[in-house]
């Protein structure tokens, strides 16, 4: 009885470590977040090519209740359950809904991600993240997107064992967007599928940041695009 408690007790404390992002601005978990695989169990993804990777879904093909209506250049709050608990950094991807489908329907395949934010570490004293231990990272909505819906996709890397291949957690979902008053002018240099952006070796990924300590650091996947 007391080794079933101490295993019950360890498998609480390894999912309260974990954490998901299922909300955006004000609004209910997974009214506008495709619910994720990890809803309850808060586990990350750890394979780069899987089909998780992109949007982590519970059930692929199941949409949000809803879709979020945007104006373009706003700051849009990104919220993570319970906070972001391990070190590493924090992007967004946005992806174009294509011409006869919907924010609802889209389901994000092939190279139409674009980055449009990336976090970068303070280097003084070791290697740390802003984002470690926040409940909420806000992302602008680039002002020069064309109207219509899109996908936003929240990603955080868990870099905390990341030291052997596979170690790398990522934690993802997908919010349903759609946008109003942009330019249309947005042109990315580079679209990247999930899977497809990341290796298992990149630099990002696979990266002890305890020791030696980095005196750098290279986040995976392309730069972030500018208006």
């Amino acid at each position: 009885m007391k080794l079933s408690v101490a295993i019950a007790l360890l498998v609480s404390a390894a999912a309260e470590a974990h954490y998901t992002f299922p909300s955006v601005g004000t609004s209910a978990d997974w009214q506008y977040v495709r619910t994720t695989a990890n809803f309850q169990s808060n586990g990350p993804v750890t394979n780069v090519q899987s089909e998780d990777i992109r949007c982590y879904e519970r059930t692929p093909g199941t949409p949000a209740p809803g879709t979020l209506n945007v104006t373009a250049g706003q700051e849009l709050a990104y919220n993570a359950k319970a906070s972001i608990s391990h070190p590493g950094p924090m992007a967004f991807y946005i992806a174009k809904v294509p011409a006869g489908q919907t924010a609802a329907t889209f389901d994000g395949k092939g190279k139409v991600w674009s980055k449009i934010y990336q976090d970068q570490p303070s280097l003084s004293g070791g290697i740390k993240w802003a984002t470690q231990g926040t409940k909420s990272v806000s992302v602008k909505i680039p002002k020069c997107l064309a109207n219509g819906e899109y996908l936003l996709r929240a990603e955080h890397i868990g870099l905390h064992s990341a030291g052997s291949s596979g170690g790398a957690q990522f934690y993802i979902s997908c919010a349903q967007l759609s946008v109003s008053g942009g330019s249309g002018s947005y042109s990315p240099k580079k679209l990247v599928s999930f899977p497809g952006a990341y290796s298992a070796s990149d630099p990002g990924i696979l990266i002890n940041i305890y020791y030696p300590v980095p005196t750098s650091y290279t986040p995976p996947g392309p730069a972030a695009e500018t208006c």
